[in-house]
């Protein structure tokens, strides 16, 4: 089953676990996970808001795993300057700035309950190496043992050794459109990681892999092993719009319920980018819409 029907969504949030059967009830504990699933968000679901709102919108929507978004941790572009000089602004925050900072962003995330699973940082072919490697310095401050990135495929070969040397895998993020030295079909995944060890590996993104007309669970099924990070997001094929949960294409709740039943232990973060009215509220829904499915059998 790849989709929940308005009637049975509407009918498992409302009668939360009672009607399932033991074997797939979905108990929440402490940690967040939901039937065994790290259920959690992409923080750039929350891009409206500040990091400290963000984490708010994590505890009022019930999840209890971060994907961190580079830009609820970078600075604003600084205003009236021209491109070149703001990439080159960043670049000197990114080799100056404390790491202790980073080290305070994961404890706000700990005293809130949520757990940083990854942080997400773009690395493209204007990075130096000494930018490259301060990226996985900020990685390992933040506690974490993942970078999710929409790098391109060119800049691969200089993120694998420092990948190695520190022990952060980077998961390699896919879009729908497809590109030249991007990511966005199998090929593309297949060409990254071919002769790569297991630290370069994926992030799929299902909304924008099924968009681009392939199969998101079968490729979950074939490549579990090098997939580090889901995200959850919904669309519809040819191309097709960012839309709710359960309106589009994209097989969230089949995708799901492989996680819960063959107890793979990779996260899932949702991605709210359909148009709604509250951030926090949609990005609820979301978690609801993800809890339902984990609760059906």
């Amino acid at each position: 089953m790849e989709k929940l029907t308005r009637r049975q969504f509407s009918n498992l949030v409302i009668a939360g676990v009672a009607g399932v059967p033991a074997a797939f009830r979905a108990s929440q504990d402490a940690k967040g996970t939901v039937a065994g699933v790290q259920l959690g968000a992409q923080s750039y679901s929350f891009r409206d808001l500040s990091l400290d709102d963000a984490i708010a919108g994590y505890v009022k929507a019930g999840l209890g795993f971060c994907e961190l978004w580079q830009n609820h941790v970078e600075p604003r572009e600084a205003r009236g300057e021209d491109r070149a000089k703001r990439r080159e602004s960043l670049r000197a925050w990114r080799l100056s700035v404390p790491l202790d900072d980073f080290t305070k962003i994961r404890q706000k995330f700990t005293d809130a309950g949520v757990q940083l699973t990854a942080y997400n940082l773009s690395f493209v072919d204007d990075f130096t190496d000494a930018e490259i490697r301060r990226g996985f310095e900020m990685a390992r401050a933040l506690g974490v043992k993942v970078i999710t990135a929409s790098s391109t495929l060119s800049v691969v070969p200089r993120l694998a050794p420092v990948a190695k040397e520190f022990g952060i895998a980077v998961g390699l993020h896919n879009h729908s459109e497809i590109k030249p030295n991007e990511f966005a079909t199998p090929d593309d995944f297949a060409a990254a990681t071919k002769g790569m060890p297991d630290l370069i590996a994926i992030n799929l993104d299902i909304g924008h892999f099924t968009a681009a007309n392939f199969d998101a669970l079968d490729y979950l099924d074939k490549h579990h092993d090098r997939i580090v990070s889901l995200h959850i997001k919904d669309r519809r094929r040819d191309q097709g719009p960012y839309v709710p949960f359960g309106e589009g294409d994209a097989p969230i709740v089949a995708v799901l319920q492989r996680l819960r039943d063959r107890k793979w232990a990779i996260p899932a973060q949702i991605e709210y980018e359909y148009r709604g009215a509250d951030t926090v509220d949609e990005v609820k829904r979301c978690a609801d819409y993800c809890r339902a499915a984990l609760n059906k059998a």
